[in-house]
């Protein structure tokens, strides 16, 4: 099981003039799940891009085994870690397996083709995500929620140790959402992948989450287990959203029960 460290140092980000994220201190823990929480426009998906190098810190390193990752070649890093965006771009006119091949990328080298391994890969990511039989089928022709299995698909056939993932569960019914994160649960348990992600389901993230993060208008205002972070007087400060935290009755995870102004007037 390999591990990494995986950190945010002091890091600021923003777009233009407008500061996102405020000299944030994250550290990753590895070979575990994480979820990062937070109101909408609060940060979460600009850390995962800044993670994941799509954007660039303005100050502040993000931090791979002790080197900058602004300074790791491009394929190198892409062997370590994988990055599934909250809205992907479908190439026109592609099929499954072949979007699902181009997480394969970083493995090939100059003038030498597919290899078993590679086909073997993309196999096994397709079984995975329940998907095999659309290999065939192109990607423009499916419905959102299959569509999220294919990219999911695609970043497992990268085969990296640590996996960013931003709202994974997009588009998906709660059916589908239980199955997709019980199928990333089970790649972290068999492999050790180290997997983040964002995720707007309070009580789902408590329930699959080894560690959690909670943003508030850019800053870092609690991490640690779901236990230690989802409380009544947390997800009044970061959502404000009145609730009673309970045990979950299935996980023993915390679970929120929002109390909402209209049921709160009736119980008065």
């Amino acid at each position: 099981m390999i591990q990494h460290e995986y950190q945010a140092k002091a890091v600021v980000t923003g777009y233009d003039k407008k500061i996102i994220l405020n000299g944030i201190d994250v550290t990753i823990p590895s070979n575990k799940i994480s979820v990062i929480i937070g109101a909408n426009a609060c940060g979460k998906s600009t850390l995962l891009k800044t993670f994941a190098r799509l954007m660039k810190a303005s100050s502040g390193d993000i931090v791979l085994d002790q080197k900058k990752i602004s300074s790791i070649p491009s394929k190198q890093l892409a062997k370590v870690l994988g990055l599934l965006p909250q809205t992907p771009i479908v190439p026109e006119g592609i099929k499954v397996a072949d979007l699902v091949m181009r997480g394969r990328f970083p493995h090939q080298t100059a003038f030498k083709g597919m290899t078993k391994k590679d086909f073997d890969a993309v196999e096994e990511a397709l079984q995975i995500m329940g998907i095999t039989e659309l290999a065939d089928r192109h990607v423009d022709e499916l419905s959102g929620g299959q569509r999220q299995r294919v990219w999911i698909a695609m970043a497992l056939a990268q085969q990296t140790d640590i996996l960013l993932l931003d709202e994974p569960t997009t588009y998906l019914d709660i059916t589908h959402q239980v199955e997709i994160l019980d199928l990333l649960t089970d790649l972290n348990r068999k492999r050790g992948t180290t997997i983040v992600m964002v995720l707007h389901d309070i009580n789902l993230s408590a329930r699959y989450a080894d560690y959690m993060f909670a943003l508030k208008n850019g800053n870092l205002v609690s991490e640690g287990a779901p236990e230690e972070v989802i409380t009544e007087e947390l997800i009044k400060n970061v959502f404000d959203l009145a609730c009673t935290v309970i045990k979950d009755p299935i996980s023993g995870t915390p679970f929120i029960v929002p109390k909402g102004r209209h049921h709160v007037e009736k119980a008065v």
